[in-house]
């Protein structure tokens, strides 16, 4: 029976456990879509800190698929060093670098959160005018004009994912994850919230799946395929008139078919109107993970509540999930990983930290617990 520390291999690669650090975009680049060391910090200290996997934040595949001008790129060569620092002090300390490739559609041109979050108008500095798959604003804080993308611009994107790709491998990322879910662009495509197109990619459900299966194979054609090829998927707009997880889940089937090796499952997030999500629930997308992994026959990743170390390993033990991906426990918690080896018993909990910093931690003179950590639960 797995455990939220058991390795997890997927086509050519072998993560040392089943936890991943989520995607999670940190406003910290220049306008020039360059990582920094701001996050070769974060990034390689959750890797030093146990985590299985480590995603860099959702990097945007064209400029105007930014979340804000401070957000990360990879729509150009000149980004791939940035990224390659990051990759390889990930893989360094232990971990699997992986890399999320996005567009953020028609809830981009943002203000960062700390100032504001709002949309910012595309005549004002720092925006933009945000496409999408039909000319409707998100509302809200997303008030303006979408314009909607025509077949050429469509294919232009696809080959933008491609693009993005080829450079993913350049820089040395080893995992790579398309984001079309949070009512970013491919999410967009696939809620008829948001698309009300009358051609091939709008309409039915198999047309609002398009866009998904034509990136999927633009990417599937240069991504080598030893390598895992994922996508965060937005399963349910909890919306009468929007994505049901009912059609998430023949989605993913159809993915699969074109060369998906995991599924990501999240939320739709195309409108701000839902009906009662379930958000506040401990491990929520669990089962439902279980549905698709059972239905499909797929691997299976979620996020969404997973914080406690008990409940991330029960969805794995349970067999609901392959991996469980922390967000905000992440952050708050570098050493999350080896917190939760202590407070699950684990016979070992330092050796998921680099060997230098184990061997110190295992080796000090002294009671058990002399270096600063707390004591696991099941000895208070």
């Amino acid at each position: 029976m797995p455990d939220l520390f058991s390795p997890y291999t997927l086509k050519g690669v072998t993560l040392r456990n089943r936890i991943a650090m989520s995607p999670m975009t940190m406003y910290r680049s220049g306008p020039d879509g360059k990582m920094n060391d701001f996050h070769l910090m974060l990034l390689g200290s959750r890797a030093a800190g146990g985590f299985g996997l480590v995603f860099a934040e959702q990097i945007a595949i064209t400029p105007d698929g930014r979340t804000s001008t401070a957000c990360a790129g990879i729509w150009e060569d000149e980004q791939i060093e940035s990224l390659a620092r990051v990759a390889s002090m990930i893989k360094d300390m232990g971990a699997v670098p992986a890399i999320q490739l996005g567009h953020t559609g028609r809830k981009g041109s943002e203000q960062k959160p700390w100032e504001g979050k709002q949309q910012i108008a595309p005549d004002q500095p720092d925006g933009w005018q945000v496409r999408g798959p039909s000319p409707i604003p998100y509302g809200g804080r997303f008030p303006y004009a979408v314009q909607e993308l025509t077949v050429a611009e469509i294919h232009e994107l696809h080959q933008a994912y491609a693009a993005a790709a080829k450079r993913a491998i350049a820089a040395g990322f080893e995992w790579l994850e398309m984001h079309f879910a949070h009512g970013y662009l491919g999410s967009s495509f696939f809620s008829p919230l948001a698309n009300q197109r009358t051609d091939a990619y709008g309409g039915t459900l198999d047309k609002r799946l398009r866009f998904h299966r034509e990136a999927l194979d633009a990417v599937r054609a240069v991504w080598p395929e030893h390598l895992p090829l994922t996508m965060r998927l937005g399963t349910d707009d909890f919306h009468q008139d929007g994505v049901q997880f009912d059609d998430a889940v023949w989605a993913v089937g159809q993915l699969k078919e074109h060369g998906l090796d995991l599924a990501d499952l999240s939320i739709g997030m195309n409108t701000d109107d839902m009906r009662e999500p379930p958000f506040s629930r401990a491990a929520f997308m669990a089962e439902r993970g279980s549905r698709v992994r059972r239905e499909v026959g797929i691997p299976v990743a979620v996020s969404w509540n997973l914080g406690q170390p008990a409940v991330a390993d029960r969805v794995i033990r349970d067999e609901l999930v392959d991996l469980v991906f922390l967000g905000r426990p992440a952050l708050a918690n570098p050493h999350w990983p080896i917190w939760a080896a202590r407070e699950l018993a684990h016979d070992d909990a330092f050796s998921l930290l680099p060997r230098d910093w184990s061997w110190w931690l295992k080796n000090r003179p002294g009671s058990e617990n002399s270096h600063g950590w707390p004591a696991p639960a099941n000895a208070r």
